[in-house]
């Protein structure tokens, strides 16, 4: 069965360290998960009540005025211009669009998925369910020969890494001399805090100074979960190759995967609006502030963490020494096993937790420092 090849969920082998850190005499401080703790902005609240009255399916091609969204939203946003409605669809979150992809493509054993060095975890998971073979590599000198799909994560999950205009364009070329699919996972795109990141836009691979002009064999994938506290709606989509694109709704269609109407309509309040956008990075920044000096200061190495909504920190031990260091003061962190076999002395810290609990956090590392033994 299909299921035989996928390993356990990772973040069982959390749950002994976060019951640990829950006997804390101050409570668990989770800075684990990356999920939204913020309220949802009233403006999307107010959309998706309008639209509750939907007796009918909705278009899994997405709205006419969704699709219009999206394309404005990239111009606007990205600083991809010239896409049409036919160049982007909305997606039922974007993992699951990650995790289906390659066995919407038909890929299957033989067939190379390419990922990064260090990876969400979804990209693994889509190549086993079509049992594909999974190659971890950041050298497209390297990406072999039967390579049928390329995963890029730009700013990265969990090391918030972000990938310049040269680099793209490098991944770009070496794709389609293998005549293989790239894929950019980008939904931490708005979240650039140092570095050129801080003022200028982090690329998009669908960008005009990437692609040569060409959107064939390129494929956006982007999530609203991040941005505007939507990881209850599964509100994401997609943009790319039309012919790609046409073929994905098709599959999609048949299979009955379709983004629910309430929030389609939802996706075009958030779409439009940058201004909660704004409100909700200024958040996250002053959480990253006051978090990652106390990081620093317990003894942490940081390693990229330039943009996105984590802090990638190494002790220079093994992962799980570290969790479990964390957990006797209380922190739940990730383990960077979690994120493949070349990040096993990295920890993955999120900002994600409400303000109480990211002061209380950055208090405790400055508390231990002295008494930690390493």
């Amino acid at each position: 069965p299909v299921f035989d090849r996928l390993p356990e969920y990772p973040w069982q082998q959390l749950k002994p360290y976060a019951a640990k850190a829950a006997q804390h005499p101050g409570g668990a401080v989770d800075l684990s998960v990356g999920s939204p703790v913020d309220p949802t902005p009233q403006v999307i609240q107010d959309a998706l009540y309008a639209a509750t009255n939907a007796p009918g399916y909705p278009s899994t091609a997405g709205s006419p005025a969704l699709r219009e969204a999206i394309v404005e939203w990239f111009a606007r946003r990205r600083g991809v211009v010239g896409l049409t409605i036919d160049q982007v669809m909305p997606t039922i979150g974007s993992k699951e669009l990650i995790s289906w992809l390659p066995l919407m493509m038909g890929l299957g054993p033989g067939d190379v998925v390419v990922q990064p060095t260090v990876a969400y975890t979804a990209y693994v998971v889509g190549a086993a369910l079509c049992g594909a073979e999974i190659v971890s590599e950041d050298d497209p000198s390297k990406w072999p020969a039967n390579t049928k799909l390329i995963w890029i994560n730009s700013p990265g999950n969990p090391d918030g890494r972000v990938l310049g205009v040269e680099k793209l364009q490098a991944a770009v070329a070496r794709a389609r001399e293998l005549g293989a699919l790239l894929a950019s996972d980008e939904c931490y795109a708005e979240l650039g805090w140092d570095g050129p990141w801080a003022t200028e836009r982090i690329p998009s691979i669908l960008d005009p100074r990437v692609t040569g002009g060409s959107t064939d064999g390129l494929l956006a994938v982007y999530s609203l979960s991040k941005q505007s506290n939507l990881a209850g709606y599964r509100a994401a989509f997609a943009a790319g190759s039309e012919a790609l694109i046409k073929g994905l709704v098709n599959l999609r269609m048949h299979s009955g995967m379709m983004t629910p109407w309430p929030v389609q309509q939802a996706m075009i309040a958030a779409l439009g609006d940058e201004e909660h956008v704004a409100v909700e990075k200024e958040l996250y920044r002053e959480r990253r502030e006051v978090l990652l000096p106390a990081v620093r200061e317990y003894g942490f190495q940081v390693s990229d963490s330039e943009a996105g909504l984590y802090i990638w920190a190494t002790l220079g031990e093994d992962c799980f020494a570290t969790v479990d260091r964390m957990a006797e003061l209380g922190i739940v962190v990730v383990p960077g096993s979690f994120y493949g076999p070349n990040s096993t002395k990295h920890v993955r810290f999120s900002i994600t937790a409400t303000d109480d609990k990211i002061a209380e956090g950055a208090r405790r590392l400055r508390d231990a420092i002295g008494l930690n033994n390493r």
